[in-house]
């Protein structure tokens, strides 16, 4: 009877024993501390340089002189040279086309007969005045044989000076049958063939100088304190370097160019101005193609250099052009910057930060001054 009392007694006893030993055996929960909640950001250490300011602009190349070849007679063209065709190069002195000479040649004949007509009726009165005037001290003329005489003279010499300058003009017109180029250069088009009939004054065509091509290039005015171009004209020691680049017969290509002046107007619009950029001998070039009239390229004028300038990623430039610093406690600090200019994905800061500063370069919600962040950089974000 006591056993059957003592056995649930024994086994309840028991199952509080084991119970205690499984407790006092088992794992131990570590105390974590709590989670850093802190963001982690990006960072860049400041680094000063000496930066050479460039401005980026675009542009077609134009030839500097150009001209419409205009005959000064008229009459049928004879000959034509080669190089009178759309793209036909020429020098200066070349004869481009003839115009038929005869009746110019007939009029030089007849302005050469007319001056010796006028010397010859000049020297007879000549001879017939100074004939009046022996009389007349003589006493034997009337003063209106005198007054004749002389008029007759005057008449013969007024004679001469016209035989003469139409003799000249039969000599200019007999020349400018044959029209030679005005300077080296090219055909940009033609129009007129051999046996045509062409008028004086009538447009046959466009001709343009080789020895110079221009690039007009327009900038914002802003511009103009990184590349120093006065509105004025610029001597040969002020010239800024242009480097014009294209892509040309599947290559891509740079030329070197100068600029040698600005047009001094603004537009009040765009707020744009035009500065002009020249390139010796484009069709002359060493190991590259032709910098040919009508490119488009892309323009890098060099402007100045400055020294001690932080070039910034633009995503460390915060609200407010604000940069953030973070300090050795990896709070951050705002920090007000003197921007010189911005470029792309490049922020230019004058000042606001010293060397070795460690910038953000992420972009924090709700920022405060003194937040706690966790910098890292680009290795350690992407195993992050």
């Amino acid at each position: 009877m006591i056993k059957r009392f003592l056995l649930p007694i024994i086994i309840v006893i028991g199952g509080f024993a084991l119970a205690g030993i499984i407790v006092a055996t088992g794992p131990r929960l570590e105390q974590l501390p709590p989670p850093n909640n802190a963001p982690i950001v990006r960072t860049w250490r400041a680094d000063a340089q000496t930066v050479q300011l460039t401005s980026i602009t675009h542009g077609t190349v134009l030839p500097r002189t150009e001209s419409e070849l205009i005959p000064e007679v008229s009459g049928r063209v004879i000959s034509m040279s080669d190089s009178m065709v759309s793209g036909g190069f020429f020098t200066e002195g070349d004869v481009l086309l003839q115009i038929d000479p005869l009746d110019y040649e007939v009029a030089l004949e007849q302005a050469r007969a007319a001056l010796t007509s006028a010397e010859s009726e000049l020297d007879n009165a000549d001879r017939a005045y100074k004939r009046q005037l022996d009389l007349a001290k003589k006493q034997s003329a009337s003063q209106s044989q005198q007054d004749d005489a002389q008029n007759r003279l005057r008449f013969a010499q007024a004679s001469l000076r016209e035989a003469r300058a139409r003799l000249s003009r039969a000599e200019r017109d007999l020349q400018r049958t044959k029209i030679t180029a005005p300077y080296d250069g090219r055909v940009r088009s033609e129009r007129v063939d051999i046996g045509q009939f062409i008028t004086r004054g009538q447009a046959i065509a466009n001709l343009y100088a080789t020895d110079m091509a221009e690039v007009r290039l327009p900038i914002h005015d802003e511009e103009l304190a990184y590349l120093e171009l006065p509105l004025a004209g610029l001597k040969v020691t002020e010239q800024p370097t242009v480097l014009l680049r294209a892509r040309f017969a599947g290559a891509d290509h740079t030329w070197e160019a100068r600029v040698v002046r600005t047009e001094g107007e603004l537009d009040p619009q765009t707020r744009m101005i035009n500065v002009i950029a020249q390139v010796e001998s484009p069709y002359e070039q060493v190991n590259k193609p032709p910098l040919a009239v009508g490119l488009f390229v892309e323009a890098e004028i060099i402007g100045t250099q400055v020294d001690d300038v932080f070039v910034l990623p633009r995503s460390a430039l915060q609200a407010n052009e604000q940069v953030y610093v973070i300090n050795s406690d990896n709070r951050i600090q705002f920090r007000d910057v003197e921007i010189l200019r911005i470029v792309d994905e490049d922020v230019y800061v004058k000042s606001g930060i010293s060397i070795g500063d460690t910038i953000c370069l992420s972009t924090i919600n709700n920022a405060i001054e003194g937040m706690q962040v966790r910098p890292v950089d680009e290795a350690g974000l992407a195993a992050s």
